[in-house]
Protein backbone atom coordinates (compact mmCIF):
# COMPACT_ATOMS: atom_id res chain seq x y z
CA UNK A 1 0.00 0.00 0.00
CA UNK A 2 1.58 3.85 -1.15
CA UNK A 3 2.67 4.95 2.84
CA UNK A 4 0.45 8.20 1.88
CA UNK A 5 -2.83 6.07 1.47
CA UNK A 6 -1.44 4.17 4.39
CA UNK A 7 -0.94 7.15 6.60
CA UNK A 8 -4.12 8.93 6.19
CA UNK A 9 -6.10 5.92 6.84
CA UNK A 10 -4.31 4.89 9.81
CA UNK A 11 -4.48 8.30 11.07
CA UNK A 12 -8.58 8.77 10.07
CA UNK A 13 -8.82 5.05 12.00
CA UNK A 14 -7.22 6.01 15.34
CA UNK A 15 -9.06 9.51 15.12
CA UNK A 16 -12.18 7.47 14.58
CA UNK A 17 -11.92 5.27 17.50
CA UNK A 18 -10.76 7.55 19.52
CA UNK A 19 -13.93 9.86 19.16
CA UNK A 20 -16.14 6.89 19.16
CA UNK A 21 -14.12 5.34 22.39
CA UNK A 22 -16.43 8.47 24.51
CA UNK A 23 -20.01 7.38 25.19
CA UNK A 24 -21.58 10.38 23.06
CA UNK A 25 -24.88 9.36 22.06
CA UNK A 26 -24.87 12.20 19.16
CA UNK A 27 -21.65 11.51 17.73
CA UNK A 28 -22.19 8.09 17.64
CA UNK A 29 -25.35 8.62 15.85
CA UNK A 30 -23.70 11.49 13.25
CA UNK A 31 -21.24 8.78 12.95
CA UNK A 32 -24.46 6.37 12.28
CA UNK A 33 -26.27 8.12 9.86
CA UNK A 34 -23.23 9.18 7.51
CA UNK A 35 -22.42 4.58 7.55
CA UNK A 36 -26.18 4.66 6.63
CA UNK A 37 -26.54 7.71 3.71
CA UNK A 38 -23.89 5.26 1.77
CA UNK A 39 -25.59 2.09 2.39
CA UNK A 40 -27.07 0.61 -1.19
CA UNK A 41 -30.44 1.60 -1.29
CA UNK A 42 -32.38 3.36 -4.24
CA UNK A 43 -29.30 4.63 -5.29
CA UNK A 44 -26.32 2.22 -5.73
CA UNK A 45 -23.68 2.45 -3.58
CA UNK A 46 -21.03 3.71 -6.51
CA UNK A 47 -23.32 6.79 -7.28
CA UNK A 48 -23.52 7.74 -3.87
CA UNK A 49 -19.56 7.83 -3.00
CA UNK A 50 -19.62 9.90 -6.36
CA UNK A 51 -22.02 12.42 -4.94
CA UNK A 52 -20.06 12.65 -2.24
CA UNK A 53 -17.09 13.35 -3.82
CA UNK A 54 -18.57 16.33 -5.63
CA UNK A 55 -20.22 17.26 -1.88
CA UNK A 56 -16.74 17.27 -0.16
CA UNK A 57 -14.77 18.82 -3.61
CA UNK A 58 -17.47 21.79 -3.73
CA UNK A 59 -17.06 22.03 0.15
CA UNK A 60 -13.64 21.67 -0.07
CA UNK A 61 -12.48 19.09 2.87
CA UNK A 62 -9.13 17.36 1.78
CA UNK A 63 -10.08 14.39 4.12
CA UNK A 64 -13.46 13.58 2.89
CA UNK A 65 -12.52 13.92 -0.72
CA UNK A 66 -9.42 11.21 0.03
CA UNK A 67 -11.99 9.03 1.50
CA UNK A 68 -14.54 9.47 -1.41
CA UNK A 69 -11.90 9.54 -4.00
CA UNK A 70 -10.71 5.88 -2.18
CA UNK A 71 -14.48 4.38 -2.05
CA UNK A 72 -15.22 5.76 -5.77
CA UNK A 73 -11.98 3.50 -7.07
CA UNK A 74 -13.32 0.63 -4.30
CA UNK A 75 -16.33 0.98 -6.42
CA UNK A 76 -14.88 0.79 -9.53
CA UNK A 77 -15.07 4.47 -10.80
CA UNK A 78 -12.84 3.86 -13.73
CA UNK A 79 -10.47 7.09 -14.07
CA UNK A 80 -12.83 8.98 -16.93
CA UNK A 81 -16.11 8.83 -14.81
CA UNK A 82 -13.38 10.27 -11.84
CA UNK A 83 -12.36 13.42 -13.98
CA UNK A 84 -16.28 13.73 -15.14
CA UNK A 85 -17.04 13.97 -11.19
CA UNK A 86 -13.83 16.58 -11.04
CA UNK A 87 -15.55 18.39 -13.82
CA UNK A 88 -19.00 18.40 -11.95
CA UNK A 89 -17.45 19.76 -9.08
CA UNK A 90 -15.30 22.22 -10.44
CA UNK A 91 -18.50 24.14 -12.34
CA UNK A 92 -20.45 24.01 -9.13
CA UNK A 93 -17.76 24.65 -7.29
CA UNK A 94 -15.82 27.63 -9.15
CA UNK A 95 -11.94 28.00 -9.75
CA UNK A 96 -11.29 27.65 -6.07
CA UNK A 97 -11.87 23.79 -6.08
CA UNK A 98 -8.91 23.24 -8.81
CA UNK A 99 -6.51 23.13 -5.73
CA UNK A 100 -8.04 19.93 -4.17
CA UNK A 101 -8.35 18.70 -7.54
CA UNK A 102 -4.81 18.42 -7.99
CA UNK A 103 -4.95 16.70 -4.43
CA UNK A 104 -7.34 14.74 -5.68
CA UNK A 105 -5.90 13.40 -8.69
CA UNK A 106 -2.70 13.03 -6.41
CA UNK A 107 -4.40 10.95 -4.11
CA UNK A 108 -5.90 8.79 -6.85
CA UNK A 109 -2.41 8.59 -8.13
CA UNK A 110 -1.00 7.06 -4.64
CA UNK A 111 -4.13 4.69 -4.80
CA UNK A 112 -3.42 3.15 -8.21
CA UNK A 113 0.13 2.05 -7.50
CA UNK A 114 -1.27 0.33 -4.56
Amino acid sequence: MNQKVKDFNDYRSKMNDRILSVDNKVMKRLYNLDTNTYAEGALPVKTKEMLGLVASMVLRCDDCIKYHVERCKAEGVSEAELFEIFSVANIVGGTIVIPHTRRAVEYWDALKEG
